[in-house]
């Protein structure tokens, strides 16, 4: 009569299809900022391995001088970039289960599941961030000149 409607119906299907949206939407979202997190991180381990490269350039050239290859150099800073990482990624992986703990405890409708296949995924993300991130400081590395290397103070 007055151009609004009385009365409106919602059928389950319709709700489903909502939750499920908001659902698909947010972790959307969470997808992306944690993709953005990772790399933010990324970057911050390959310019903390760069600055080691450059700090460490006699050690790296005296182990060059001794017989270590272009290839031990290079293993020893991804090492090093995936131990940094992987310490990150246990950090990640104990604060999200206090945190997700002390969440549940307090919203008692939400309960929040952390199964070991999300916990070895964190740190297989951990692994490819640090293999991904250390590759140009572990190859700048490799690639220094002994002499050049062993004449820098």
């Amino acid at each position: 009569k007055h151009g609004a409607r009385d009365f409106f119906t919602n059928n389950m299907d319709s709700m489903a299809k909502a939750y499920e949206s908001t659902t698909r939407s947010i972790s959307l979202m969470l997808s992306l900022i944690g993709s953005i997190a990772l790399m933010v991180g990324g970057v911050g381990v390959m310019n903390i391995m760069l600055v080691s490269v450059t700090e460490r350039t006699r050690e790296i050239g005296i182990r060059m001088a001794v017989g270590a290859r272009r290839a031990d150099i290079a293993r020893q800073f991804l090492a090093e970039a995936v131990a940094i990482c992987l310490i990150g990624g246990a950090a990640g992986v104990a604060l999200a289960l206090l945190s997700g703990t002390v969440f549940s405890a307090f919203v008692k409708e939400w309960h929040m599941v952390f199964t070991p296949g999300s916990i070895a995924l964190a740190f297989l993300c951990s692994t490819l961030v640090g293999v991904l991130f250390g590759l140009m400081p572990a190859r700048k590395g490799s690639q220094l000149n002994p002499s050049e290397a062993l004449s820098r103070d």
